[in-house]
């Protein structure tokens, strides 16, 4: 594995690292303004974030020019899309949470779980679909009751006198 991905890139480059995959994967290219549109962000931002990338060569990028993933971009931006299905998966899937909370929560927790936990959770995930139904209930019960409470805040834990 090369030096850059040793190190970890920001939540921020992590997310145009997947918006570019996502968009040549969609559209068979990925543009400045599409990635800008896609991330909410202006164009000047997209342009400083493709140098960035460049540099740390994960990216091919000529202002002007089709903007593609080196093998090493692709590499890294395939585990991020990795991470955030897994999350997404988990939290709609076990967790029963509905899709816009699993996404916006997935593309949060993408940036910072680790292998473990993250290959922990795909662990039951698989156990909770591969069990027999009877094993399955007290998944489906507690995404049932989840969603029953979902607008009612957490209580605080009471301290112990």
């Amino acid at each position: 594995m090369t030096a850059v991905l040793k190190k970890k890139l920001t939540a921020s480059l992590e997310d145009y690292l997947e918006t570019i995959l996502n968009l040549i994967g969609q559209a068979g290219r990925a543009r400045v303004r599409d990635i800008a549109e896609h991330l909410g962000v202006g164009k000047p931002a997209v342009t400083a974030a493709l140098k960035t990338l460049a540099r740390k060569n994960l990216v091919n990028y000529a202002p002007y020019k089709a903007i593609s993933l080196t093998a090493q971009g692709k590499k890294f931006a395939t585990e991020v899309q990795h991470r955030h299905a897994v999350l997404q998966d988990f939290l709609t899937e076990v967790l029963g949470l509905p899709e816009d909370t699993a996404e916006a929560n997935a593309c949060r927790m993408e940036h910072a779980i680790d292998k473990m936990v993250l290959q922990r959770m795909t662990d039951l995930a698989r156990y909770i679909r591969q069990a027999p139904p009877a094993k399955r209930k007290w998944i489906e019960d507690f995404a049932r009751q989840g969603t029953e409470n979902a607008s009612e805040p957490a209580s605080p834990k009471k301290e112990m006198s």
